[in-house]
């Protein structure tokens, strides 16, 4: 009888098994590490030590979950997002590299140092809380329309420190009625209802209020560009999140809106992801 037989399979054997049952050798390490709550140095320090049985039995289980379509993130709880990791669920729509170029933009502007800012649609609080975590003297408010999503950012605002993080219930402006900002950032929903990437990959199971916005996707995005200039101090800038065809409509928008400086920024595959201007 072999070594294996007689006390299970070693770590190696079963992360191999593991990715070519998902075809990524990088998720099953991802769950296997969250399992053990080990990092990947480790694992492959012991990639030839038997593994416990209850470990097989839960780490099979945690991969059939991903077989099944389950994000990884939802999976494990969490996601890094600007080098931290959020909590995340079912609650919240998961963090994004794409959404990093939001908060790298807001970073670049010439802003007052104790800028008040605003997040709509907060969702998991990753970029409202970066920004408070990476510029201390912001006061930033984050608002969002799910009570649920809002528990998600509370608690990681608790987790990662960002205690001067005012989170807000109610839909876009609604909760700050009467204030103004040095900058408003948003990575609304943008997909259009019926899109065929609703039924496909991780968003299948992510919530639709996180992810759809009417026919052509734009209908939060006209709404939060036509009250935003009500709601920005002289000089203050609005900065978008929109879909990967959406950079040229939205610019309109915010043109149309009386915004200046209007223009768009792309991630690292040249699409234009996010759209800002800046009130007069």
């Amino acid at each position: 009888m072999s070594r294996d037989q007689e006390t299970g399979r070693t770590f190696k054997k079963l992360l191999t098994d593991a990715a070519s049952r998902l075809s990524n050798r990088l998720e099953a390490d991802i769950l296997l590490t969250h399992l053990l709550r080990c990092d990947r140095g480790w694992l492959y320090a012991h990639a030839t030590d038997p593994c416990p049985p209850e470990v097989e039995s839960a780490y099979t289980r945690l991969v059939e979950r991903r077989a099944a379509g389950e994000p990884v993130a939802y999976i494990t709880g969490t996601r890094e997002f600007f080098g931290r990791e959020f909590l995340a669920d079912r609650r919240v729509l998961i963090p994004r590299p794409e959404t990093e170029l939001l908060v790298e933009r807001a970073l670049e502007l010439d802003l007052p140092e104790c800028a008040r800012v605003l997040d709509i649609g907060t969702g998991s609080g990753c970029i409202a809380i970066t920004l408070c975590l990476e510029r201390p003297h912001w006061q930033v408010s984050a608002v969002d329309r799910s009570e649920l999503a809002l528990q998600v950012a509370a608690r990681n605002r608790d987790c990662l420190g960002a205690r001067s993080l005012e989170l807000l219930h109610g839909s876009l402006f609604e909760p700050v009625k009467e204030r103004r900002f040095d900058l408003i950032v948003s990575n609304p929903p943008y997909v259009a209802a019926g899109d065929e990437h609703l039924s496909k990959g991780d968003v299948r199971f992510e919530p639709d209020l996180a992810l759809v916005a009417g026919t052509d996707g734009l209908d939060l995005i006209r709404q939060i560009v036509s009250e935003a200039p009500g709601h920005l101090e002289s000089g203050g800038w609005l900065l978008l999140e929109h879909g990967h065809d959406q950079a040229a409509a939205v610019r309109s928008l915010l043109i149309a809106a009386g915004l200046g400086g209007v223009g768009s920024c792309s991630d690292l595959a040249g699409i234009e992801r996010a759209s800002f201007g800046q009130a007069s």
